[in-house]
């Protein structure tokens, strides 16, 4: 950042606070959450499971090269197989075209043309609107 020395070393106070104590508000909650009993866990891994298979057959269904995630709640997917190649103006016009929404992969990249046919969907959404969003994408193909 540049600006003003006043208000350069007011932003630099905030990211401090920000970087190295970002979580202490998460502290209470990582502690109930340590006290549920382990088939709380259990149940949302295989509901989150289940909505991962879910979303993955029906992006595969549509056309989609899909990589199956084993610790996320996304899911990467190769836009080359529907003729596509740019996954940004993929993601921008996706809604449009289909109502559905998706993170252009190349956002994460050092190189951005490695990641160019590259998009994620996320999976952590009620079943009925994954199967929804699987119908959809499906119509463009």
């Amino acid at each position: 950042m540049t600006g003003a020395p006043d208000l350069v070393a007011a932003v630099r106070a905030a990211k401090q606070f920000l970087t190295y104590v970002a979580s202490g508000p998460f502290h209470y909650a990582v502690a109930e959450a340590l006290a549920l009993p382990d088939s709380y866990f259990e149940a949302f891994r295989a509901d989150m499971l289940a909505k991962r298979d879910v979303l993955a057959a029906g992006l595969a269904d549509a056309g989609f090269e899909v990589f199956r995630t084993a610790g996320t709640y996304f899911i990467t997917t190769d836009i080359r197989p529907l003729g596509e190649s740019d996954g940004f103006a993929f993601c921008r016009a996706l809604p449009e075209r289909a109502g559905v929404v998706a993170i252009p992969n190349a956002v994460f990249y050092d190189h951005r043309e490695q990641g160019a046919p590259f998009v994620r969907f996320a999976f952590c959404k009620q079943g009925s609107a994954l199967e929804e969003a699987a119908r959809r994408l499906k119509a463009l193909v």
